[in-house]
């Protein structure tokens, strides 16, 4: 009876941190929404000159109006519910089983639950990231005139439209890169567990501007380690002449390296970075206010129930 009880309880914690997790995402992607746009804009439009992230935002509002800055907010959304839900609940989930009793955490053991919930989310979720990055590109002011334009009537529209002209396997594009890249959250879970656990020695309480403070600082590292293949990654997704030979492993792996290859020829190393500085603003501010919301929920949700001891991380 107990033994359920304990099991029932981290259950519970698992969903709360889950949906914190949720909450905290949401917050943090709407809130800084138009610099993913410059970002995902920089990455797939090779022509499009690096300019300031400003100087994009100003070009885009003038050429396309204000709300293309927020285009394709809902599909984004959808997703970045879907994936942070299943993130968080595994990442927490694998932590009740492998941080429990004596055993300590540990940075090797952040990261490998960091990697392995990562691993998870991309298998489940790529198909909506896929058809976002199509949503959000759609009806975009290219400089690159061979971009192929789509015309999807919604999310449901674009699933359709992309199972029946490109076939299913379509909706898993970029799937090599986005598994290499389940470090870039192990990174980050990694740095943000282990800068947390310093400062919250001797049971401190962790004010709010620390916790962003963290928050930034790993995923600051986490997305410059990863970054170039963030880029492969978007062009897989949204550019059609990019996405064939796919179907096996080596097959997708020399595409990976061929287009890192044609990316330096083109631009030589910064090309690997192009819209590295709207990808820092956009995802360091945004992973910095979802973990203080994250943080904050799940901690208020604990103490109103009576499980702050229990919940403490």
């Amino acid at each position: 009876m107990k033994g359920s009880a304990t099991s029932s309880l981290a259950s519970y914690e698992t969903l709360v941190h889950a949906v914190a997790g949720v909450v905290g995402s949401v917050t943090a992607t709407t809130t800084f929404f138009p610099l993913d746009t410059v970002r995902i804009r920089l990455q797939v439009d090779e022509k499009r000159k690096s300019s300031s992230t400003p100087v994009i935002l100003a070009e885009i509002v003038k050429e396309e109006g204000l709300s293309a800055l927020y285009r394709g907010w809902f599909p984004v959304i959808s997703s970045v519910c879907c994936s942070n839900f299943v993130y968080f609940y595994t990442f927490n989930s694998l932590k009740s089983m492998l941080v429990k009793g004596n055993a300590r955490a540990t940075p090797g053991k952040d990261l490998l639950m960091g990697c392995i919930a990562g691993a998870t989310n991309v298998f489940l979720t790529t198909p909506m990231w896929v058809v976002n990055t199509r949503l959000k590109l759609q009806g975009a002011k290219f400089r690159k005139e061979d971009i192929h334009k789509t015309d999807y009537k919604g999310i449901l529209d674009a699933f359709q439209q992309i199972i029946t002209n490109e076939g299913v396997r379509t909706l898993w594009n970029g799937i090599l890169p986005s598994l290499i890249l389940v470090c870039n959250p192990g990174i980050q879970f990694m740095f943000y567990e282990g800068l947390k656990r310093k400062a919250g020695k001797a049971g401190r309480q962790i004010p709010s501007w620390e916790i962003f403070m963290i928050g930034a600082i790993a995923k600051a590292i986490a997305t410059t380690v990863t970054y170039p293949l963030q880029i492969v990654q978007a062009i897989l997704r949204f550019e059609p002449k990019k996405r064939k030979s796919q179907s096996t492993f080596q097959e997708s792996a020399r595409v990976v390296f061929g287009l890192i290859s044609e990316r330096l020829k083109k631009g030589g190393f910064p090309g690997l970075y192009k819209g590295l500085e709207a990808k820092l603003l956009q995802t360091v501010f945004t992973a910095a206010l979802m973990f203080l919301v994250y943080e904050r929920i799940a901690g208020i949700t604990f103490k109103i129930m009576g499980l702050s001891k229990t919940a403490k991380r």
